[in-house]
């Protein structure tokens, strides 16, 4: 082998380069490969669009805190930062309520919108804190999310059994106390939905991801590529190799092994002791050429059913078209689900972009609306569909767009600066980034069967020995901080076959910054 690497990441989402720039820092020689990977934006005639929406929930977790501090970012992350006032906004038939950091100000917005349940929403943001408090008491300790062998189960089902409701499910205890037709009991959901890649949120999970959404929300500049740059700066910094743009044809091991991985393009074979991957334990067995994986470990892994699509669509609008007060991020709800909501009237996660978009005075609106695996309604109409329920809670903006598109419908985008609608082939994408057909949709799960009182999903440890999985399969309900979590106990595990490297971290937590 002509060349040697100690591990192979495969992806670029936040688990993957999370566990690379721990390991590079950890004296790790690491090599991260795109593996299809797709920059968050791209262009058309100098208009920035994106492929997905970005919020850095994960920023508020202690599981965040550890990596920023090993790395020693913490203050020149918290400089890329700014918090968002109101949090998010949620608009529906109505109502616009705000949900800002201010604790007295959330209080008269409940009075205002929901005098009746007034005491019952203090209760409710009572009790979040203390499950959060918890769950951040929990999620700091150096331990394996999910446990995997005895010894790993023993230590972190220690810390499990001190968190509140994680044996419950949504919608029985934590909102008990609302009256069952209740319209905050959706707005208790809905964020904490677009929040998880599960589509069976047990109760705690509910109680983690609302509890980020309204704990403290910030924006990054720049958004996700920022994060992407941050962290792929880091393993730069430290010795490491990225390129995102190329991707791993195959893994090879031996004798049931990971020991190496065939880059695209490549004919030689680049040496690996281990491999790390966003993908899921299945998609990595795919590339591994000649393996019989072991029938009781691959009946181990359970199987990740789709349960929902997310489509996005960007949106880019005169800023007279767009309400002053609309928050950076919102949740549209056309109709109440309980009143019987249509599949043209999506809940839709409504995000307005601060940076500049490529049209002076105008504004990228990001919308993101969650599909059931066979709806009625086909892809290639959700674009209207998602258009539609904006319309419904933001009047007159329709007489404002300028640019619509999406990469997952395959259609046309449209170009409405001239005043009248030109539909432009997607092969004028191309050279923008864009993508000629249409992009896969990213999933909301079932699990079957559950795993880790409903917060885990694949084990982190696949069949094939030395790989790993970071992605969002491995803590599906706890979406970002899921990841964050995978990717913690990933580097763990590699450090700690090597005894050397494994005791010069430990030597290097006297040194590095403390907070």
């Amino acid at each position: 082998m002509a060349k040697h690497y100690d591990v192979a990441i495969l992806g670029a989402g936040l688990g993957a380069l999370t566990a690379a720039a721990l390991l590079a820092r950890r004296s790790w020689r690491v090599i991260v490969l795109g593996q299809g990977w797709r920059p968050s934006t791209y262009q058309y005639d100098g208009v920035t669009l994106a492929r997905r929406p970005f919020t850095f929930l994960s920023g508020s977790s202690p599981a965040w805190t550890r990596v920023l501090v090993e790395l020693a970012q913490s203050q020149t992350f918290r400089r890329r930062v700014v918090a968002l006032d109101p949090m998010f906004q949620v608009l529906a038939p109505k109502l616009r309520l705000e949900v800002p950091p201010d604790v007295q100000l959330f209080a008269r917005e409940i009075d205002r919108a929901f005098p009746e349940v007034r005491r019952v929403v203090d209760e409710l943001y009572a009790e979040l804190a203390r499950t959060n408090a918890a769950a951040d008491a929990a999620f700091e300790r150096d331990v394996v999310w999910p446990p995997g062998t005895f010894w790993e189960r023993r230590e972190t089902q220690r810390l499990a059994s001190s968190l509140p409701r994680l044996d419950g499910f949504a919608g029985t205890a934590l909102l008990a106390e609302f009256p069952t037709d209740h319209d905050y009991r959706t707005i208790v959901d809905v964020p904490a939905r677009f929040a998880s890649w599960s589509a069976d949120m047990p109760e705690f999970a509910v109680a983690r991801l609302h509890g980020a959404w309204t704990r403290g929300v910030s924006r990054i500049e720049g958004g996700e590529e920022t994060l992407v740059d941050f962290l792929t700066d880091r393993v730069r910094a430290h010795g490491g190799d990225t390129r995102l743009a190329e991707r791993a044809a195959r893994i090879v091991h031996k004798r049931g092994h990971a020991s190496g991985v065939v880059v695209d393009g490549e004919e030689e074979t680049t040496g690996v002791g281990f491999v790390v991957t966003e993908s899921t334990s299945r998609g990595l067995l795919d590339l591994t050429t000649d393996f019989d994986p072991p029938r009781r470990a691959l009946a181990a892994v359970p199987h990740l059913i789709p349960a929902e699509w997310r489509f996005v669509l960007s949106i880019v609008v005169r800023d007279e078209g767009i309400p002053a007060p609309l928050a950076d991020e919102s949740f549209l709800i056309p109709v109440w689900p309980r009143r019987g909501a249509q599949p043209g009237s999506p809940l839709v996660h409504l995000q307005r972009r601060r940076e500049p978009c490529g049209i002076p005075g105008a504004t990228l609106l990001v919308a993101e609306a969650a599909f059931p695996e066979g709806a009625e309604l086909p892809v290639s109409r959700a674009r209207e569909s998602v258009l539609a329920a904006i319309e419904s809670l933001l009047p007159f903006i329709e007489r404002h767009y300028l640019v619509v598109d999406s990469p997952h419908d395959g259609r046309p985008l449209w170009d409405m600066r001239a005043g009248s609608r030109k539909e432009v082939p997607r092969a004028a994408l191309r050279t923008s980034g864009g993508s000629l057909e249409a992009e896969p949709m990213a999933a909301r799960w079932h699990v079957e069967p559950a795993a880790f009182h409903g917060l885990g999903g694949e084990p982190i440890r696949t069949p094939l020995a030395g790989a790993f999985v970071v992605g969002p399969s491995a803590l599906p309900a706890l979406g970002q901080e899921g990841e964050l979590l995978a990717a913690w106990s990933a580097a763990r595990m590699i450090t700690r076959t090597d005894k050397r490297k494994e005791r010069m971290r430990r030597e290097m937590w006297s040194k590095v910054e403390l907070g």
